[in-house]
């Protein structure tokens, strides 16, 4: 088994790199590879999309300046099923689009748009930064052992909101709803960090690697 952390120039991959690695070791799920070539995209068994910056920044640098790896990465994942889990700015292209300095169009994998986020809270800064509960409103495969309470470490300042409740998988409170993990078919995403959210993200970076839609 072979997973793939996709390098696109979109953020620093060493912590995540060392988090799936780790829960690949302990749960026997094979290789974690970190990688910017279509080739192994393409034969990767399961797939892995991060994402730091801005949406039109990592929209550019995944579908323009990695056309290729855009190519292998849709083919994967739409024509063949294979797993798909997009993290930060990685679950924000599942999006249909995003409107972060202008509106551009995502993956369209999961019914949403990204948008600022607006607390109604004047205490509550943006970008939201640091823990946030959990409050899990479905089950799945991927949140088994994660509970409403649990905590995940958080930073940004866009959000996805969804246009089907029935692919919102979990949320938090800052003075709005955040989405914070999204999933339809064989694709997930999360809003937070799970490589720095120690027990509740390794668990869900474990759920993935074993993780059979």
């Amino acid at each position: 088994m072979l997973t793939v952390l996709i390098d696109y120039d979109s953020g620093n991959l060493h912590s995540a790199e060392k988090a799936f690695q780790r829960m690949a070791r302990e749960t026997d799920a094979g290789e974690v590879l970190v990688s910017s070539r279509p080739e192994d995209v393409a034969r990767a068994d399961r797939l892995v999309l991060p994402g730091d910056g801005a949406f039109p920044a990592c929209r550019a640098a995944l579908m323009r300046d990695r056309e290729a790896v855009y190519e292998a990465l849709v083919d994967a994942v739409e024509t063949r099923g294979r797993p798909f889990l997009g993290i930060c700015v990685g679950m924000q292209l599942m999006a249909r689009q995003g409107h972060e300095y202008a509106t551009v169009p995502g993956l369209g994998w999961i019914d949403g748009e990204v948008v600022g986020i607006t607390p109604g809270d004047s205490r509550l800064k943006v970008p939201h930064m640091g823990w946030n509960d959990l409050v899990v409103d479905r089950p799945h495969p991927v949140l088994a052992g994660i509970e409403t309470g649990d905590h995940a470490y958080f930073v940004h300042s866009y959000h996805m909101v969804m246009g089907a409740e029935d692919q919102l998988l979990a949320h938090c409170d800052y003075g709005e709803r955040v989405t914070a993990v999204v999933g339809k078919g064989t694709t997930v995403g999360t809003q937070f960090h799970p490589e720095k959210s120690q027990g509740a993200g390794l668990r869900l970076i474990s759920n993935f690697l074993t993780w059979r839609p």
